[in-house]
């Protein structure tokens, strides 16, 4: 009991000992609810402002020629209409015009089987290039790669002439190579003078042209798969066949869908290689959409037509971007 009092009393004794010192009220804190609802504001609006340039920019660079695209599309445009300064306007015409026409489906169809094959030859060449990549050294890999990126980087011109030069009837390499490889027949063969033998050499073009992107793209993101489950897989016994089915695949699906969609778009809107290899010949038998939109309209002087073709050649690649959209969407949903 001494000590419980004599503690109150030195309890006591240093509260007393301060009589300079008073209790004041503590603020109450800011409100920051002003604060923070302007600040979720900004943070709402940043993104989009940092996208406002490049948006002006392709609203320019492309919405704005799409637009003129679309109005030449409605109009009977020929030298006599540019001369003068006329302005006739047709409506529908031009595209009704163009969805009558039995031409129009042909190279439709030449154009989607055209696209098919050479997107199905660029992913599997690429798709094994890229693998073989991977499983390269360092020095082979460093070779192969310098050599991908030459083709790569090579102009589609340039890479065309070389192409008319190798395939040339009399002076080809490819001929003289047939011939003295013992196909004699093949000493003088024309190989623009038929669709298939001219699409053949296009394909091959356009594939040689098309697999450093895939291949180089595959390999990288073939390094982002973690080796750990390579060892796993080795340790249940997984083969190699086993260990690409159910390791490397399910990363690379994702990319290989990307990569393919860009190789549709790339391949069905392809031009100079098409147009500056043989015109679209022999007898237009290798016209695909983009050059029987340049020969119907420039080439034939109806500037009108050749709108219309190029527009619902644009409607094609939009409706590819949509599904493409589509099934994205939802392989993200069924892996959520």
């Amino acid at each position: 009991m001494a000590s419980m009092s004599v503690q109150t009393e030195r309890t006591d004794t240093g509260k007393a000992a301060a009589p300079g010192v008073r209790k004041t009220d503590v603020p109450p804190p800011a409100d920051d609810t002003d604060t923070g609802r302007a600040g979720r504001r900004s943070g709402v609006s940043a993104p989009y402002l940092l996208l406002l340039p490049a948006l002006l920019v392709t609203v320019i660079l492309l919405g704005w020629p799409l637009i003129k695209n679309g109005m030449l599309s409605f109009q009977n445009l020929n030298p006599r209409q540019l001369i003068l300064h006329l302005t006739e306007w047709r409506g529908i015409d031009n595209y009704t015009d163009v969805l009558s026409s039995p031409d129009f489906w042909k190279v439709v169809q030449r154009t989607v089987v055209f696209t098919a094959v050479n997107v199905v030859l660029i992913m599997v060449l690429g798709t094994l290039v890229g693998l073989l990549l991977a499983r390269l050294g360092k020095r082979m890999r460093l070779v192969l790669m310098l050599g991908l990126v030459l083709a790569w980087a090579m102009p589609v011109i340039a890479a065309t002439t070389v192409y008319q030069w190798l395939f040339a009837q009399r002076f080809g390499v490819v001929n003289w190579l047939l011939a003295k490889a013992g196909w004699s027949s093949m000493a003088d063969y024309n190989w623009f003078g038929s669709q298939l033998s001219t699409f053949s050499v296009i394909t091959l073009l356009i594939v040689w042209q098309s697999i450093p992107f895939v291949a180089i793209n595959l390999y990288a993101a073939t390094t982002t798969i973690p080796k750990e489950l390579y060892e796993a897989a080795s340790i249940d016994g997984a083969g190699v066949r086993k260990s690409f089915t159910s390791v490397t695949f399910p990363f690379l699906r994702p990319f290989l869908w990307a990569t393919t969609f860009l190789e549709v778009i790339w391949v069905f809107k392809a031009f100079p290689q098409i147009f500056a290899m043989n015109r679209g010949g022999p007898d237009r038998l290798t016209e695909t959409l983009p050059i029987y939109a340049f020969v119907e309209g420039p080439g034939n002087q109806h500037y009108g037509m050749g709108a219309a073709i190029s527009f619902l050649t644009i409607l094609i690649l939009l409706g590819l971007t949509a599904y493409y959209l589509r099934t994205v969407l939802k392989q993200e949903e069924d892996e959520l």
